[in-house]
């Protein structure tokens, strides 16, 4: 109990950036969802494109393009899901170059000194992040395959269908194609995340500004960039 304890408070400093790196994380995600849901940001306004691009979707008999679009976004997505692979491999790498690697970066600036448990923590934290980033990123390409079917079981102009039935199809689709973009858009975050964990490794003050300014860009990005203020042009809100 009382080694546990001397645990504890010998690193209040690293238990403290770990908390608020969680506050940081988990607050935004749970921020950025809700939000999405009563004010435009770019989650919002992409969903809206997503609804016009299937309902013009379901007006033309040939779709080769809409499926192409399709295979693009699953390249894209399926670069990352690769990528993050590399990543994982490298992190479980350097878990076993401990000493080298606390001898490497002791002597930089700023550097706060760490013990190999410490640090192999600091490790397991980040190899944690990369692996859910990781089951984002898979699962968003799966939703997008469930897209690419969805594509293929779309009425055709010649069914003749009421617009009650191919707007609920269209819905359904995009709804797909958001959830698919979603899921990788919160795999992306958690590479931006996981770069403020970094530093970490190097000093516990400057993991928690870096946790801080993640939040912030994020938000400026999804919230109030000009990015969304173009999107916004075209549509009604």
């Amino acid at each position: 109990m009382l080694d546990t304890l001397k645990l504890f408070t010998d690193n209040w400093l690293n238990l403290a950036a770990l908390i608020w790196f969680i506050i940081c994380f988990r607050g935004y995600m749970f921020y950025s969802e809700r939000k999405s849901h009563t004010v435009s940001c770019l989650s919002s306004i992409m969903h809206l494109y997503r609804y016009e691009w299937m309902r013009r979707l379901l007006a033309r008999d040939v779709r080769i393009a809409d499926t192409a679009a399709i295979a693009n976004l699953e390249r894209t997505v399926a670069f990352f899901a690769s990528t993050t692979i590399l990543v994982l491999a490298g992190l479980m790498t350097l878990l076993n170059y401990t000493e080298q690697a606390i001898t490497l970066v002791k002597n930089l600036p700023l550097v706060h000194p760490s013990s190999p448990m410490e640090w192999e923590l600091k490790l397991l934290i980040l190899l944690t992040l990369f692996v859910y980033a990781f089951f984002k990123f898979t699962w968003s390409l799966r939703q997008y395959g469930f897209v690419s079917v969805m594509i293929g079981a779309s009425p055709e102009p010649g069914d003749h269908l009421d617009e009650k039935h191919l707007n609920a199809h269209a819905d359904r689709m995009a709804r797909m194609s958001s959830m698919a973009a979603n899921n990788f858009n919160v795999g992306l975050r958690t590479y931006y995340f996981s770069l403020a964990v970094l530093s970490w490794l190097i000093n516990p003050w400057i993991f928690m500004a870096l946790s801080a300014g993640v939040v912030y860009v994020l938000y400026q990005r999804e919230f109030t960039s000009p990015t969304l203020k173009i999107l916004t042009m075209s549509t009604d809100i």
